[in-house]
């Protein structure tokens, strides 16, 4: 029997994506209702009234993008170098995204980081953010992880190979040593056409950059989140954002397996 579950499949929608159709199927037959949560997530929490040997979850959505150009911003002014302060309207609501989720890490992150930016530089904000990235995607090896939960950035430095939910949990507490907000992102990514699904379920690290508001960082390819990337949760800890969470009831050898598939095509 399963209890309720909390499910994030549904894409932020904004300026740059627009939702032209969803739907939402789920077996056994659940009520659903929808809510958003603090951070704007569209959250259906389902209830399921009947016993499954299975459980499934599809999502169909239709997504049109507006936005091609992740380079189409402009930084204000004051944050064009860094070191900088975050203004007096945006600082406090910043806070929560400039503290440290994994503080036991910092000393280390800190030691890390030295090769980049060292205390008294002034060097270019963006450039300093897109060294950081370049550097997560060449020097770390990827590794598919089916455990549960996101790797400790200390842990990822230390074994120098992450899961994508790894490198962009690094990039987000790196940024958040520098000072900056930073927020972790869960979602889909459009991969080439010769793959044989051409879609994955994805992680990256979008910061805060005045004048430019959130933008998307990929270390895991060495990217600026594009048209390629489709945004379905945002959150403060990467365990906020998981695209499927709930319970079961049943025998303690119940579970055998768990399968995600995602599909990325035109339309049109």
């Amino acid at each position: 029997m399963f209890g309720p579950h909390r499910v994030m499949v549904r894409p932020r929608e904004g300026h740059d994506v627009h939702i032209e159709s969803s739907r939402l199927r789920m077996q056994p037959s659940a009520r659903i209702r929808w809510l958003r949560d603090t951070y704007g997530n569209s959250i259906a929490v389902a209830h399921f009234s009947q016993p499954s040997p299975l459980l499934h979850i599809f999502s169909d959505v239709v997504v049109q993008h507006y936005d091609h150009n992740p380079l189409d911003f402009i930084i204000d002014p004051t944050a064009v170098s860094y070191p900088f302060r975050y203004g007096t309207d945006e600082r406090p609501e910043l806070i929560p995204y400039r503290l440290s989720s994994y503080p036991q890490d910092s000393a280390v992150v800190g030691d890390w980081l030295i090769q980049f930016y060292k205390p008294g530089q002034l060097v270019g904000t963006f450039d300093l953010l897109m060294k950081l990235n370049r550097a997560i995607s060449e020097t770390f090896v990827y590794q598919r992880r089916e455990e549960q939960g996101v790797q400790s950035p200390a842990a990822t430095l230390a074994s120098g190979s992450g899961s994508c939910r790894d490198f962009a949990t690094l990039m987000m507490e790196a940024a958040r040593h520098w000072g900056f907000g930073a927020r972790f992102v869960s979602g889909y990514l459009q991969t080439p056409t010769n793959q044989e699904q051409h879609g994955a379920t994805h992680a990256w690290t979008e910061i805060y950059i005045p004048g430019a508001g959130w933008r998307g960082f990929d270390p895991t390819n060495n990217k600026l989140a594009g048209v390629d990337h489709v945004s379905v949760a945002v959150a403060r800890e990467p365990g906020k954002a998981a695209p499927v969470s709930g319970s079961w009831k049943g025998p303690l050898n119940a579970f055998v397996s768990l399968t995600v598939t995602v599909a990325v095509v035109p339309v049109g």
